[in-house]
């Protein structure tokens, strides 16, 4: 079978010559087919020069033709515009058309009016589409790869019939993103409107519902300079990103700040330059460090990490931080007291080793992640994702309102903390909106541990405004 293919802008007259000769062939012989691509002048130049780069071809006008050789294992080839198809078809076929000026005009509007009408009809189905739209900075880190089929989850965006995921990574080579692309639309996931990926900032954060920061991969450049380098360059970038926000987002956009460096500052550094958006929109993620802290109550006790609830984290997510279990408990420990499922025994109760509470017990929590790295050689890509679906989840009105969670949030002054400094410390979730614990005690010792961690956010903070100062 001889397969064509006829393309060209919709109000060129050869390319309407060109469809009304392949039409006739079509009727005429039956192993002939042809398959047009008719566009609106305005799309013609940018395909033209796609398709011509992509297959090696020279090609400057409209219409443009090749045959087809998937059936020979070829990939196409050039026979040029209208003439050279004329020519090709009166030498193979004896077959030559005589259609007038006058037709070729009218038959060239009328494909030109056709296609326009089309172009509208697209519009204004795609209008009635109204995904969530999802941002994911530093697309390429490996946290990112676990965490996009988990958006997709039962329970995690239930109440968007459809997603429109951006992956955005700032400087990174763009076919690695590509490639990130195609993998998620190969999972098929129902929910899934359309992948978008960007290495500028050009259209960042646009429309933006959710927006998930991950850790940012910088160059190592060595020496005594390279913390303060790193600080700068987090600096510079977060607080783009809020103006950004600022500028772009959904005013109820929500924004959680992931990762293992500078969370806190991360979270502040956005608050500054965000200012039309809602404070409370801002979170760092401390649930991943408060799940690791679970999984070794958890090994301690002989329950599963399920098990353990209510563990608090004080603090500075990625510095100074307080694990607390004055609220923690326990469930299904095998102790001189037992009850049904629901039944629950404070943690600190059931743990007579005090020693390694306050010894052992944070050392484990706090090398956590970089044990797991040294045996597994990769970052904690699957427990940080865990995180962050369980904060997306209860964002969602998907959590109970006695559920706890340890976030980075704006500090007011609530628990006598320094107001101004993003602290990480208890909240629960109640229909899609996180309110601050009332009821949790600080004694004098934690008051102390609590203010070290404040006195380092806010050394952070300044060394931050004055390396951005050093540099303008």
């Amino acid at each position: 079978m001889a397969k064509f293919v006829l393309a060209g802008k919709a109000n060129c007259p050869y390319f309407a010559k060109a469809e009304l000769l392949a039409d006739l062939l079509q009727r005429s012989l039956p192993k002939f087919s042809i398959h047009k691509l008719c566009m609106h002048p305005n799309e013609w130049q940018q395909w033209l020069e796609t398709t011509c780069k992509e297959n090696g071809w020279q090609h400057e006008h409209s219409p443009m033709i090749w045959r087809e050789l998937i059936n020979r294992g070829g990939k196409g080839m050039l026979l040029g515009g209208f003439s050279d198809f004329l020519e090709h078809v009166q030498a193979y076929y004896g077959i030559t058309t005589d259609m007038t000026t006058e037709l070729m005009m009218k038959i060239a509007t009328e494909n030109l009016l056709t296609r326009e009408l089309c172009m509208k009809e697209e519009v204004y189905h795609q209008s009635l589409i109204k995904p969530l739209h999802i941002w994911i900075s530093s697309a390429l880190n490996p946290t990112c790869y676990i965490l996009i089929p988990q958006l997709f989850a039962p329970g995690v965006f239930r109440d968007a019939p459809t997603i429109s995921l951006h992956l955005l990574d700032v400087g990174a080579i763009e076919e690695d993103l590509q490639g990130v692309r195609m993998e998620t639309e190969d999972l098929a996931l129902p929910q899934l409107h359309k992948v978008t990926v960007y290495t500028e900032l050009d259209q960042a954060f646009q429309q933006a519902h959710f927006i998930i920061l991950l850790d940012d991969s910088w160059p190592e450049c060595g020496g005594e300079d390279e913390e303060e380098s790193k600080l700068r360059k987090v600096s510079e970038r977060y607080q783009q990103y809020g103006r950004l926000i600022d500028e772009r987002a959904h005013k109820n956009v929500a924004v959680i700040v992931a990762g293992n460096t500078l969370v806190n500052l991360k979270c502040s550094l956005l608050l500054e330059n965000a200012p039309s958006v809602d404070s409370g929109h801002f979170v760092g993620m401390a649930t991943q460090l408060e799940y690791e802290a679970r999984a070794h109550i958890a090994q301690k006790l002989s329950v599963k990490t399920a098990d353990v609830t209510d563990v608090i984290v004080w603090g500075n997510i990625s510095g100074s931080s307080h694990v607390d279990l004055q609220r923690a408990k326990v469930f299904q420990y095998e102790g001189a007291i037992w009850g049904p499922l629901d039944f629950s025994q404070p943690v600190l109760k059931m743990i007579y080793d005090r020693k390694w509470l306050q010894t052992d017990f944070l050392n484990l929590v706090s090398s956590q992640r970089a044990t797991v790295a040294s045996k597994s050689q990769r970052a904690t890509a699957i427990s940080a994702t865990n995180g962050i679906i369980a904060v997306l989840k209860a964002w969602n009105c998907n959590s109970s309102a006695e559920e706890v969670f340890s976030l980075g949030i704006l500090s007011t002054g609530q628990y006598n903390l320094p107001a101004g400094v993003v602290f990480s410390m208890p909240v629960s979730f109640q229909d899609g909106r996180w309110s601050v614990l009332s009821d949790v005690i600080i004694g004098d010792e934690m008051r102390a541990k609590l203010q070290i961690a404040a006195d380092q956010l806010r050394e952070e903070k300044d060394l931050a405004s004055r390396t951005r100062k050093d540099t303008a």
